[in-house]
């Protein structure tokens, strides 16, 4: 099993591979980011990020995929353009039939720091412990989407548990 995390975004958008090693423990296989600059038109923007999207599909062959849902603030403007990343992520997801999980960000914290209302700081530190990573992964998002890629391993592991 492979798992694709993903912290959407227009600017950054983090990516992970995550899958279990023999002993079940998770493991991390890739991550990074997409980035798109700034003062390039919206639509190219995305349009970069649902290809990147694609080319990393191909090039990993996830069983399936986990992104955080939509959390909303007070910056309207922030919340739409990230609204706009994510709908081009779960395009291509869609596009590839991969299965897609979706957890709110308090269900990721649950899972990885143990804690729903941990910190960004917190959260970053178990994702390097969980993995065995010699430092916590940058930027951000791409700690991110490990912690998304985490959950979703944690959650398909009870899932074959409650199953037998």
């Amino acid at each position: 099993m492979l798992i694709m995390g993903i912290d959407p975004g227009t600017a950054t958008t983090g990516y992970a591979f995550v899958s279990e090693d023999d002993s079940g423990a998770p493991r991390a296989v890739a991550y990074g980011a997409i980035l798109t600059p700034p003062d390039q038109p919206m639509a190219q923007r995305l349009q970069r990020i649902y290809a990147e999207i694609e080319r990393l599909i191909a090039e990993h062959q996830p069983t399936e995929a986990a992104i955080e849902e939509m959390f909303f603030g007070k910056n309207i403007t922030a919340a739409i353009n990230v609204a706009q990343g994510r709908g081009v992520v779960l395009l291509a997801l869609a596009d590839a039939a991969l299965p897609i999980r979706e957890y709110k960000p308090a269900q990721v914290k649950q899972t990885v720091a143990g804690y729903g209302n941990a910190n960004k700081k917190q959260v970053q530190a178990m994702v390097k412990a969980l993995l065995g990573l010699d430092h916590i992964p940058k930027p951000d998002d791409a700690a991110d989407a490990l912690a998304i890629a985490i959950t979703a391993l944690h959650s398909s592991r009870w899932e074959r548990l409650v199953e037998d």
